[in-house]
C-alpha cells in the first residue's frame, strides 16, 4: 500500500491495525468514533489528521468533528446509505489478468441497476459470456460510487471510494470485474471527479477548502484541484479502482470541468500516474471532453476520448433534429459525419452555428482508435424527456445501417446496453432522493421539458420509470436478427479491422456521394478499409465484391465494406 493511496480514509497496515487520515485544515481535535469510544487524531501542519488504531475489519466508525459525526469522505464501504457509518474494509486482491490492447476495443456501456432484473454486481455477471461471444471486448460500467438513495444514474455520487451498497459489497464488485476478465473482456469504470451530488457530500462541512469558491459547475460547486490534498483524494481513488478491484482503466466524466492552472494540470498528472502503475496489464483511460482538444489522447497516457461529434452528426442526419446542442450539427450533418470519419473530430476550431465560442483543434493526425464513437450513450438517450433510443426516432432501416457503420469503421465503437439487439427500451432519468430535494428535482425536470409536445415527463422517482429502463425485459421482434448482425460485424472487425489498426494508419479519404451517403477509404500500413453507406438516400458508387453488404447500390438504405491487403 503506497503512501499516496493512504492519504485519505482507513487502510489496514497490518492485521488488525488501521491507519486513518482525514484532511480537515480548519478543524482541531478530530477523533475517530467507534461506538462510545473516541480515538484522538494528530493534526499535521498540512491539515491532515491521522491516527493508528486496533480494530477488526467490519467495524463501523465515524469522524467526530466538534461533536458532529461524519462518514469518512473516503469510506471504502458504508454500513447503509450515504449518512450511515463507514466500515473498516479489507480491500480485494485482483486475480491475475494480462489485459487486452486498446486496438481490440469494442466498448459496451452498462448501468448496473438496470442491466439485469436483479440490478446488482452479482446479477450482471450472468450476461457477460453472451457479450463476449458477440465480440464485445470492453465493458464500461457507469458510476458505482455511493450516491443518495437506492437508485440513480450514478453521477450524483458523494462517496467516491465506496461501491454503492444497493449493488453489492466490495467483494461483489471485484468478483464482477473478474467474471468479465475470465471471458476475455476488459472492464472500465466511469468515475466522476468534477462535482459531488446534492445529498450526503459532507466534505463541504469537513473541508470547505476542497472547493473553489469562485466557480461552479452545471451540477454544483467546483473542485479546487490546485490543492495537493484534493489532487491526492482523486489520484488515490483512481489507483484504488485499478490496483485493488482490478479494473482495466477508467472513463473520466466531463474533463472540461476539471479546471486547473497547476503544472502539470490534474488531468495530465492523473494520466501519468495511472500509466506508471505496475499492475501487470495495460491501464486504459478514456476521457469525455467537449473542448475537442486532442492533447490528452496525443500524450499516450489516454487510450481514447468519447467523440460526441460522431453521435451528433449521425443523430441529426437520421432524425433531422436541430434543437439545443444539435443546432450546429443540423446545418450539414453529412459534412460533419464525413469530417469525423476522416479526421476524428468534426469541430476543429471553425465557427459553428449556435456556438458563441470556437472550440476544437485539428485532429486528422491522431490514430483513429483514439476516438470512441457511439450512435447512442446514456447521456444522449437519457437527457431526452422520454429517453428514446435512436432506433425509435429514426426507424429500424436507418438505425441498422448506422449500426454497421459504427461497428466496422476504424474508430473504437461503443454500444449502449441493449443496442446489440436493437432494443427500443428507453433510458430515462431516475433518482431516489427524499423530501425537499425530491420535490425540487421533480419540479425542475417538469419545467425543463414543459413545452415538450404537450406530453407528461415521466416522474423520475416512480417505480415504473426505473423499470422501463431495463433493455432486455421486452425484446423487440427483430432482437435475434439484430444480435446475429452484431456478431457478424464484430467477427469481421476482429479479423479484418483490428490487424489494420495495429499496423498503423497512413491516410483517409471520405467523400459525400449523395444527400445521405458517403464513400470512405482508410489506408494502413497493411492494407485498405473501404466503406459505402446510404443512410436514407442512394449514393453515387458501390463496392464490388464487398466482404459484408446490406442492401444494394440503388437502395436508400445500404451498406458495403471490405478490406484489401
Amino acid at each position: 500500500m503506497t503512501d499516496e493511496r493512504r492519504f485519505w480514509g482507513a487502510v489496514e497496515t497490518a492485521p488488525g491495525e488501521w491507519a486513518l487520515r482525514l484532511w480537515a485544515p480548519r478543524h482541531e481535535g478530530v477523533h475517530v468514533a467507534m461506538g462510545e469510544s473516541r480515538f484522538a487524531m494528530e493534526k499535521r501542519p498540512d491539515g491532515v489528521h491521522e491516527a493508528v488504531i486496533a480494530a477488526e475489519a467490519g467495524a463501523e466508525y465515524h469522524f467526530d468533528i466538534d461533536g458532529t459525526l461524519y462518514p469518512d469522505p473516503a469510506s471504502r464501504r458504508q454500513a447503509g446509505d450515504v449518512h450511515a457509518p463507514s466500515v473498516l474494509t479489507r480491500m480485494p486482491t485482483p486475480a491475475g489478468w494480462s489485459g487486452r490492447p486498446w486496438e481490440e476495443a469494442v466498448v459496451y456501456e452498462l448501468h448496473v441497476g438496470t442491466f439485469t432484473d436483479g440490478g446488482t454486481f452479482a446479477a450482471a455477471q450472468g450476461r457477460f459470456a453472451e457479450l463476449a461471444a458477440l465480440g464485445v471486448t470492453v465493458i464500461e460500467v457507469m458510476p458505482v460510487a455511493q450516491f443518495a438513495g437506492g437508485r440513480g444514474w450514478g453521477y450524483d455520487g458523494v462517496l467516491p471510494y465506496a461501491p454503492h451498497t444497493a449493488y453489492g459489497t466490495p467483494e461483489d464488485l471485484a468478483a464482477m470485474v473478474r467474471a468479465a476478465q475470465d471471458v476475455g473482456m476488459s472492464v472500465l469504470l466511469d468515475v466522476v471527479y468534477n462535482h459531488f451530488g446534492p445529498d450526503g457530500a459532507y466534505l463541504h462541512a469537513i473541508a470547505p477548502e476542497f472547493f473553489d469558491a469562485d466557480r461552479t459547475t452545471p451540477w454544483g460547486p467546483a473542485i479546487d484541484f490546485g490543492r495537493a490534498a484534493v489532487r491526492d483524494f482523486f489520484l488515490s481513488n483512481a489507483a484504488m479502482w485499478v490496483a485493488d478491484y482490478g479494473f482495466d482503466g477508467l472513463r473520466i466524466d466531463a474533463v472540461h470541468q476539471l479546471r486547473d492552472t497547476s503544472e502539470p494540470e490534474f488531468i495530465v498528472e492523473l494520466g501519468q500516474r495511472m500509466r506508471a502503475l505496475d499492475v501487470g496489464r495495460p491501464v486504459h483511460l478514456v476521457n469525455e471532453d467537449e473542448r475537442n482538444l486532442p492533447y490528452l489522447i496525443e500524450s499516450g497516457d489516454f487510450a481514447g476520448e468519447w467523440n460526441d461529434d460522431f453521435h451528433h452528426a449521425v443523430h441529426c442526419l437520421l432524425t433531422g433534429e436541430d434543437f439545443g446542442y444539435y443546432e450546429g450539427y443540423a446545418a450539414d450533418p453529412l459534412d460533419d459525419l464525413v469530417r469525423v470519419l476522416a479526421d476524428g473530430y468534426s469541430v476543429q476550431g471553425q465557427a459553428r452555428k449556435g456556438e458563441a465560442k470556437r472550440r476544437g483543434a485539428p485532429s486528422g493526425h491522431v490514430a483513429p482508435q483514439r476516438f470512441v464513437n457511439a450512435n447512442q450513450t446514456h447521456d444522449q438517450i437519457g437527457n431526452r424527456a422520454l429517453g428514446e433510443r435512436l432506433i425509435s426516432l429514426a426507424g429500424t432501416d436507418a438505425a441498422r445501417i448506422a449500426h454497421c457503420v459504427l461497428l466496422t469503421a476504424p474508430a473504437v465503437p461503443m454500444l449502449f446496453m441493449g443496442e446489440e439487439i436493437g432494443s427500443e427500451a428507453p433510458f430515462l432519468f431516475f433518482a431516489d432522493f427524499e423530501g425537499d430535494l425530491r420535490d425540487a428535482v421533480r419540479k425542475g425536470r417538469a419545467e425543463e421539458f414543459a413545452d415538450f409536445a404537450g406530453k407528461d415527463v415521466p416522474d423520475p422517482f416512480a417505480d415504473a420509470t426505473f423499470a422501463a429502463c431495463r433493455p432486455f425485459a421486452d425484446p423487440p421482434p427483430w432482437a435475434e436478427d439484430w444480435r446475429t448482425l452484431t456478431r457478424r460485424l464484430l467477427d469481421w472487425r476482429a479479423g479484418c479491422v483490428v490487424p489494420l489498426l495495429k499496423s498503423g494508419r497512413t491516410g483517409a479519404r471520405v467523400v459525400a456521394t449523395g444527400a445521405r451517403s458517403f464513400h470512405a477509404e482508410w489506408t494502413f500500413e497493411d492494407g485498405m478499409l473501404e466503406m459505402v453507406a446510404n443512410l436514407g438516400a442512394a449514393g453515387d458508387g458501390w463496392i464490388d465484391r464487398a466482404d459484408i453488404a446490406i442492401g444494394g447500390q440503388g437502395d436508400a438504405f445500404a451498406f458495403a465494406v471490405k478490406v484489401t491487403t
